[in-house]
């Protein structure tokens, strides 16, 4: 398969004003990142997404630093289905995990925990071992978000301006940051889930990711002009562009008002 363009990096600029310290991931808890690679074409995927939907909603009920979040990859599109989430920078990230594994394998659903451990994405048991050895670990690189415009147009729908803080960044790093929406419903006419209805939460709607040369800086994201700002997520954590491991996330809901 042909190595799609992969996501795109571009400078942060400092925000206007500081973030607020209630929204700091403070180092020394633990917390998880949960990248789901999937696709509405995948017949194996909707299983696993029920796991991921699972992993968020108890997180969020128990108040866990567990951040879901689901790239549909576009390798599926042509056999039979073209996934409406789908996007060939989400195959590319994918891609760049089986570089850092060593595998050079991509398949659907894969599981992803903090960069460095990956199975097969319905294996609830491997998920919650994997989950509870991330929220044991030692986070070393704390970590604010701050949605400063969530209303901004574009020509094509809105962006969405985050701001940043962070401390003692390892030397590589990057900032990855994610919008993410729950609830949305797919009917699927072709291919391997032909005539399912797919109810999916936690699936990525933008992404980027920027080289982390400042501790404090700003983001946009352009995002499409359906995202309901009421079900959706700001996610975004600090990973190693070397080896992948995720040193630190957080994430603010997008309707959240800077403090």
């Amino acid at each position: 398969m042909a190595d799609p363009s992969r996501t795109g990096s571009d400078r942060a600029r400092p925000p206007d004003s500081p973030l607020q310290a209630r929204d700091v991931a403070r180092a020394g808890g633990g917390f998880a990142v949960v990248e789901m690679f999937t696709s509405q074409g995948c017949s194996s995927c909707p299983p696993a997404e029920e796991v991921l939907t699972e992993i968020e909603r108890d997180a969020r009920k128990r108040e866990q630093p567990i951040y879901a979040l689901g790239f549909h990859v576009d390798y599926w599109d042509d056999l039979g289905w073209p996934d409406r989430f789908a996007d060939e920078a989400y195959t590319a990230r994918q891609q760049a995990y089986a570089r850092a594994f060593g595998s050079g394998q991509l398949y659907t659903p894969q599981m992803v925990i903090n960069g460095t451990v990956e199975f097969v994405g319905s294996d609830r048991r491997r998920a919650a071992t994997a989950i509870a050895s991330a929220l044991t670990a030692v986070a070393t690189t704390p970590l604010a978000l701050s949605v400063e415009d969530a209303a901004r147009s574009t020509g094509g729908g809105r962006r969405v301006v985050v701001g940043y803080q962070t401390e003692r960044p390892p030397q590589r790093a990057v900032l990855n940051v994610a919008i993410v929406e729950r609830g949305l419903e797919s009917e699927v006419a072709r291919g391997e889930n032909a005539g399912r209805t797919l109810r999916q939460d936690n699936v990525v709607r933008a992404f980027t990711s920027v080289d982390l040369d400042a501790e404090r800086g700003r983001v946009e994201l352009d995002v499409p002009p359906d995202l309901d700002p009421r079900q959706a997520s700001v996610v975004g954590y600090v990973q190693n562009d070397g080896d992948k491991a995720i040193v630190s996330a957080t994430a603010t809901d997008v309707s959240a008002e800077p403090g």
